[in-house]
């Protein structure tokens, strides 16, 4: 990695936890808009930086969880981001079109829905259903909205 890429990284995985940290509120339990996922994204149009920001700054996040085990939070929680932003990353890259960066973000927001949201239905002793649905509202809104007019926003910066 090139130093350019290694500070970007360094400065999404500090946003991602910060941003954790400032929405703690609504970042943890079943229901959750975790504002941190609308990085995730970012990844269309960063790459691996962003790839890697996301799943550092999860980790990093993820210590002050609530939950019932830090350890399968820190790592089930940074494994979700790193296949989300990543699947988001190859997913997009075939091709610019707005429409393919949107599919980007539900998938992103698919894939951390299934991964969170059975681990923490799991230690919450709820109904799996209970933890999908719960978790794919806030990731849509943290993702598909916030995260898709980032992602928007950067690209007519870029232009």
């Amino acid at each position: 990695m090139k130093t350019k890429d290694v500070a970007l990284t360094i400065v999404i995985s500090a946003l991602y936890a910060g941003l954790v940290l400032v929405f703690a509120p609504i970042s943890f339990w079943i229901t959750q808009v975790r504002v941190a996922d609308s990085l995730i994204p970012l990844s269309v149009a960063l790459g691996w930086p962003a790839v890697l920001g996301v799943t550092i700054g999860c980790a990093a996040a993820n210590i002050i969880t609530p939950l019932p085990s830090v350890f399968i939070d820190i790592t089930l929680g940074s494994a979700a981001n790193f296949i989300a932003s990543y699947g988001a990353y190859k997913l997009a890259s075939a091709s610019s079109q707005s429409k393919r960066k949107f599919l980007a973000c539900l998938f992103s927001a698919v894939v951390v829905t299934v991964i969170v949201g059975t681990y923490i239905a799991w230690l919450l002793e709820l109904p799996l259903w209970l933890g999908w649905v719960s978790l794919f509202f806030g990731s849509f809104i943290s993702m598909c909205v916030l995260g898709y007019a980032i992602l928007t926003a950067l690209g007519r910066i870029a232009e």
